[in-house]
């Protein structure tokens, strides 16, 4: 079985801004795996499906960014999920928009919704796919994540999200995270 997790902010006020990416990233997941419904609780909304005959849940914390592993951490001891069957989808500055990164375990990057999932499950061994939403210059980081990309920005990130969807099926799929990493990695911006 595995889990995977749309890091955002609930509500209509956030939806189309940058630290949403791991929701959009998980909506369109959702979609391809025609979810339709999703339920509520574990502080955050859910949903069960399959995939190549895995089971897959799927799961965003209403519980704001930067106490996303209270949803994570309630949800997994509640299902018996392995820490090793969990990939994390979120937003990452240090890319540039149309860019996506698959990541074994390491640092939160300063990613605080990582970084409460990290802290609560004591290890940084969490898989993870980090979409880009590209640095501010000299704008406040609160304030340029909780913004909506330019529209060019936008359609760089759909393709990255598109590209990241490919490479997350492929390892759900194979249950090869290293595989998916070296074959859907890139420099480039898509």
């Amino acid at each position: 079985m595995k889990l995977i997790v749309g890091l955002g902010n609930p509500g209509i006020k956030y939806e189309n801004t940058r630290h949403n990416m791991g929701f959009m990233f998980l909506d369109r997941l959702a979609d391809d795996l025609e979810v339709t419904s999703f339920k509520e609780g574990f502080k955050g909304y859910y949903a069960k499906t399959k995939f190549q005959d895995e089971d897959v849940y799927l799961l965003k914390p209403l519980t704001y960014m930067n106490l996303s592993g209270e949803c994570v951490l309630e949800f997994i001891n509640y299902f018996k999920i392995d820490i090793n069957d969990i990939v994390v989808l979120l937003d990452d500055l240090a890319l540039e928009p149309g860019r996506f990164r698959m990541r074994l375990n390491g640092s939160s990057g300063g990613q605080k919704g990582l970084q409460n999932i990290i802290d609560l499950l004591h290890t940084s061994n969490i898989k993870r796919i980090r979409i880009g939403v590209g640095e501010p210059y000299g704008e406040n980081i609160v304030d340029y994540v909780l913004s909506s990309p330019s529209k060019d920005e936008m359609s760089k990130i759909d393709d990255a999200i598109d590209a990241a969807l490919l490479a997350l099926k492929y390892y759900i799929a194979t249950s090869d995270f290293s595989k998916a990493m070296s074959k859907f990695n890139t420099n480039k911006v898509l």
